[in-house]
């Protein structure tokens, strides 16, 4: 029998008023990170970050609408065509353009084996 789970987005748990879906953990993977991030048009409250605590990388890869990061300053697109890595220890911010942006994230360490973030889980 073959190994692999499918589900919609639109049917995984989701917090924050559905604007952090756990694509993760809805799909079962424990060997990395990564959620899909759901912005409305113009959100601009996504919260600045890094990850210099935990040592993780991000790539980031806009699945429908547009929008850009705030990469310490320097704007880098979103989009269908792009994809953005930002290390743990820079400073990364999101910002959706007009129509919304829906974007996967992916994460983990370098050299690590992926921890579970206990947020991240389904019910939490």
């Amino acid at each position: 029998m073959a190994d692999y789970t499918a589900k919609r987005i639109g049917d995984m748990e989701a917090g924050f008023g559905g604007g952090f879906v756990k694509a993760r953990a809805e799909l079962g993977v424990t060997a990395f990170g990564f959620q899909v991030i759901q912005l409305p048009p113009e959100f601009t409250d996504y919260p600045e970050h890094d990850h210099s605590e935990t040592g993780q990388e991000e790539v980031f890869v806009a699945l429908s609408g547009s929008g850009w990061i705030d990469i310490e300053g320097e704007r880098v697109e979103l989009d269908a065509d792009t994809l953005v890595r930002v290390g743990p220890d820079t400073k990364r911010k999101v910002y959706s353009g007009p129509e919304g942006l829906r974007m996967l994230a992916i994460g983990g360490a370098a050299g690590e084996a992926y921890k579970l973030v206990p947020g991240t889980e389904l019910g939490a």
